[in-house]
């Protein structure tokens, strides 16, 4: 059995060539997010339990790929969902059958504006990067100097300090953003109602002020990749458990595993990354078997930015995951004989 199924999602890498030469009877791999980026992606989590049955590589792209995630053809992601329906098994949160006590979630798209200064910065970092990335004919040099540019202007939007590498990126955004989070920082709350918060950066330049070991409500601790597991245990205890800790930061891939974080009934992504599986991953930290109260997810963004060009990729990518991966498992009671020993959980993070 592969659990977290999505690390192989690459055909070609070491570690997928790897899993695929262990010999054995029956696979089941199990995933939350068996499409992250592109269909091919489910084609080489299908390679492992049922190898050959899509076919080819090429073959699959030629009549999925293409034609679902190029063309958005409902006729041929149909065709798809009927033949990969009988080795899934897949049970959604959303699902009231499966889970009748958990709440809703409710995901909102917040924007924040620029200011003078801030509008001014990321009008120079584009013109300046523009300016190298024209005179390079290096296509391979080009693509890094974008990627570069890119990473740079999400460093301006969250906060030009964290672009000029200042001591504090402030919080901007969060002044600008959902009360829930401005509430929590002011004071600590007649009723508990504690917020998530999600950035990218782990340096110091987070988006609110954060001691990593915080007692109150005005310095929430930050939990990042570089904690060691029994402080990490001990903030997400004190977290679930105190009630004047109102906030926790989390840099989005450290918060994506691992972690109940049920205390939290606001999701704030304040740095949104490019991959909604690990969007959602974050989201589920609070959004999970134990929770009592609507979820309300956050989403900041920066109008009329590269950002919001971002979310349309995002969303895009969301769209192909709907349109390729079963959304039950109503089909079990259609079959008329038992189906194939090896099956691909494609779960909706029910731990």
């Amino acid at each position: 059995m592969v659990d977290e199924s999505q690390n192989i999602k690459n055909p070609a890498a070491q570690q997928t060539r790897a899993v695929k030469s262990i010999p054995a009877g029956a696979a089941i791999a199990m995933s939350g997010t068996p499409v992250e980026n592109r269909l091919l992606e489910y084609w080489s989590v299908m390679d492992l339990v049922n190898r050959g049955y899509l076919g080819p590589a090429k073959r699959f792209e030629e009549q999925f790929g293409k034609p679902i995630q190029v063309d958005g053809d409902e006729q041929a992601a149909e065709r798809f969902r009927r033949v990969t329906a009988p080795f899934i098994l897949r049970r959604l949160k959303s699902d009231k059958g499966i889970i009748s006590d958990l709440p809703d979630k409710i995901s909102q798209d917040q924007y924040c504006e620029f200011t003078a200064d801030q509008a001014a910065v990321y009008e120079t970092v584009v013109r300046e990067a523009m300016q190298v990335i024209e005179g390079t004919s290096d296509t391979f040099e080009r693509q890094g100097l974008v990627l570069q540019m890119i990473l740079a202007l999400k460093q301006v939007c969250n906060h030009p300090a964290q672009y000029l590498k200042q001591a504090s990126a402030g919080d901007r955004r969060l002044r600008q953003g959902p009360a829930p989070a401005r509430a929590a920082r002011r004071r600590p709350p007649p009723a508990r109602e504690g917020a998530g918060v999600h950035p990218v950066p782990r340096d110091g330049r987070h988006p609110a002020p954060a001691g990593s070991a915080s007692t109150s409500a005005a310095e929430p601790a930050f939990l990042h990749g570089g904690v060691a597991r029994k402080r990490r245990d001990a903030m997400v205890s004190r977290f679930q458990e105190h009630p004047y800790e109102r906030v926790l930061l989390l840099s989005l891939k450290a918060g994506g595993t691992g972690l109940n974080l049920t205390a939290a009934s606001q999701v704030i992504h304040y740095d949104l990354w490019w991959n909604p599986a690990v969007e959602n991953q974050a989201t589920d930290r609070a959004y999970r078997i134990g929770q009592t109260r609507t979820v309300q997810v956050h989403r900041l963004l920066t109008r009329d930015t590269f950002e919001e060009r971002i979310n349309d990729m995002i969303q895009a990518k969301r769209g192909l995951a709907e349109m390729t991966v079963g959304t039950g498992e109503q089909w079990i009671g259609q079959l008329e004989r038992p189906g194939a020993a090896r099956a691909v959980h494609a779960g909706g993070g029910l731990r």
